[in-house]
């Protein structure tokens, strides 16, 4: 085992990652003790976890806990635990590898954000031990592991180095020793809050830390109320708890748009207290996380951290806890996902937290619009997996249309169908510009019928369970035929297509490597061609999604090109067959020109371009 002093370099971003928090987060410097406090919280709740299957880690009578000390004649400040503790390992790990913190993305995030929303980033991404350092110029940490017989110190200036030697502690834990900065104690204060007053600190964790579980001392007095939030009557929990706990569980600057408090009896016995998120939560805490992430508790005890079976992963952006005395307190993952209590509280706290998102839909659209923007492709996962018999979830999907800037419910839509319209249209596309400007649409608009703009990568797999929506079925208008008009347009448009046989069929010979059919179009007015799937066939959009996923090895099938009878480029056509000559180039202009209007790729950009250079040069000649 080493026991002499070892010196070790921070990895080169330490100094930036100090000197931009503690410049950033100057007018919130009292965040380091809510950071300081989750850490030892966390590390008392991991002990007890361990607990749970190795007794001799929490041996019977030890009362997990925080003491706060102060040293007003040496200007220290300690945050001690009797938690898990850490390694020698632990600590150059955890404390000495900045970039195992996240560090890298934190910089960047903090870069772009204002001093305001700062000091909400240092916990969300693993770094929040570090603005230890705004009120310290040296933090010391000593810190035994369970099961271990020696303990370690680490120690640091923020100079770019820290030391790691062998230490004494006569117990398991952390203790996390701040030489206080002039600045921090009053001695240079100059209305800046005194760390090392009894009053401050107190004031300091009754508004960031009062929710905590396990007590938090200083001296003989207990500083934080210990009683959970979801314990609580419901009307007796302010906004700014919630917000404050909401914060603790996602480190999300922004307080919750809807909370769910849930406390049931029958048939199972639980309480809950779930949050709805405002907007995105940093794309660090997302990544990666494809399921559910609620805090389980039994009889007050923590189980799980991130228990993944109360809810189902297309809900995964809600965070809270639940607490069920039904459960035995050595509950496992694999036993509790076998446990059919945890399905009934699924199924309950899925149906409360729908209920208060049509809740937020119906008394404030522009702050659920907000959240679907973020989180809405996760309730279209939900559709997909089969989670939509009752049309619940669809019900509340927010889709782009394209009669308007607005978006629109599937309920919105069908209220809005025009006389005679037997289904709800839809239009995949790569973005909503994309779609809207669409050929396929020419007819829709025409005739004053609304589309639903599929724009999102996820609309795709959605479609393939959502045929129908209470009973309307969904149907794509690229796909199969669609002709909207009347029985005098519909007639009038086949005498237009009448003698034209020959030219089809030749158009199809041209493009046969391409094209399954070529045949005239009821759905356009102004374009000339389009490109249509068969009834049943992968969109295109699918199409470059399956290809983006598996490569370019993913075939493309073979579509159906539309020809408009009512635009001039027929006779020009026809002409062109007439007098044998250039057909084929005029086909893959055309079938080149449809791709493009979709947003496509065409199969060879460099003879698509020499084809429209030498229709320019024939135009100008």
């Amino acid at each position: 085992m080493t026991t002499d002093t070892q010196t070790h370099r921070f990895e080169a971003e330490v100094q930036d990652l100090m000197r931009l928090m503690i410049h950033s987060l100057y007018t919130e410097k009292d965040i380091f003790l809510r950071e300081l406090i989750s850490n030892a919280s966390d590390a008392c709740d991991k002990r007890r976890i361990e607990a749970l299957t190795d007794a001799t880690v929490l041996p019977e009578g030890t009362d997990l806990g925080i003491v706060l000390s102060v040293d007003a004649e040496a200007r220290t400040l300690s945050v001690s635990d009797n938690g898990i503790g850490m390694s020698r390992e632990d600590l150059v790990e955890n404390l000495g590898t900045i970039a195992r913190s996240g560090t890298r993305a934190f910089l960047e995030q903090l870069k772009s954000k204002d001093s305001g929303n700062a000091a909400d980033l240092i916990g969300q991404f693993g770094v929040g031990f570090y603005s230890a350092f705004m009120v310290a110029d040296e933090v010391e940490v000593i810190s035994r592991r369970a099961g271990a017989d020696n303990a370690w110190r680490w120690c640091s200036r923020a100079d770019g180095t820290y030391t790691v030697e062998a230490a004494e502690r006569d117990e398991v834990g952390t203790t996390v020793t701040l030489h206080m900065k002039p600045a921090a104690v009053g001695e240079d204060a100059d209305g800046e809050p005194d760390f090392l007053q009894d009053w401050t600190l107190g004031s300091t964790v009754k508004r960031h830390s009062d929710f905590v579980e396990h007590p938090i001392t200083l001296g003989y007095k207990t500083l934080n109320s210990r009683k959970p939030l979801w314990s609580r009557p419901a009307k007796e929990v302010t906004a700014e708890e919630h917000a404050d706990f909401y914060r603790h569980l996602a480190y999300d600057m922004e307080p919750p748009a809807k909370v769910v408090h849930v406390k049931a009896e029958v048939p199972v016995e639980f309480t809950a207290l779930l949050y709805i998120p405002k907007g995105k939560r940093p794309d660090f805490l997302e990544a990666g996380t494809p399921t559910s992430k609620i805090a389980l508790y039994v009889r007050r005890v923590l189980i799980m951290a991130d228990c993944s079976d109360l809810l189902p992963p297309w809900l995964r952006f809600v965070r809270g806890v639940v607490e069920c005395p039904d459960l035995p307190l050595n509950v496992s993952r694999q036993t509790l996902q076998a446990n059919p209590i945890t399905r009934r509280i699924q199924k309950h706290l899925v149906s409360k937290v729908l209920g208060a998102l049509g809740e937020l839909l119906a008394e404030d659209r522009a702050s659920y619009g907000v959240f679907f923007e973020h989180h809405g492709r996760m309730l279209k996962e939900g559709v997909y997996q089969g989670a939509d018999d009752d049309n619940r979830l669809s019900r509340l999907c927010l889709f782009a249309r394209s009669n308007g800037p607005e978006t629109t419910t599937l309920p919105e839509y069908v209220e809005r169908m025009v006389e005679g319209q037997e289904a709800i249209w839809t239009l995949a596309g790569m973005d909503r510009a994309t779609a809207a400007a669409s050929p396929h649409l020419e007819a829709f608009r025409a005739k004053g019928v609304e589309v639903l703009l599929m724009t999102d990568s996820v609309d795709e797999w959605m479609l393939q369970r959502l045929s129908e929506f209470e009973g309307t079925p969904l149907q794509a208008a690229d796909q199969g035929e669609v002709d909207l008009g009347t029985e005098e347009e519909k007639a009038a448009r086949a005498a237009k297509c009448e003698g034209h046989e020959d030219l089809l069929t030749a158009l199809q010979a041209a493009l046969d490597a391409h094209v399954s059919e070529v045949r005239f179009s009821s759905r356009l007015k102004d374009s000339a061609a389009v490109l249509v799937n068969a009834e049943g066939g992968a969109s295109a959009a699918m199409e470059r999604l399956m290809r983006d996923i598996h490569g370019s090895e993913m075939p493309t099938s073979k579509r159906i090109l539309e020809l408009n009878p009512d635009h001039p480029v027929v006779a020009y056509l026809e002409g062109r067959r007439a007098t044998a000559e250039g057909l084929a180039d005029a086909a893959q202009l055309l079938y080149g020109q449809a791709l493009v209007a979709e947003g496509s790729p065409v199969p060879d950009p460099a003879a698509f371009a020499r084809l429209v250079t030498e229709l320019l040069v024939g135009r100008t000649n």
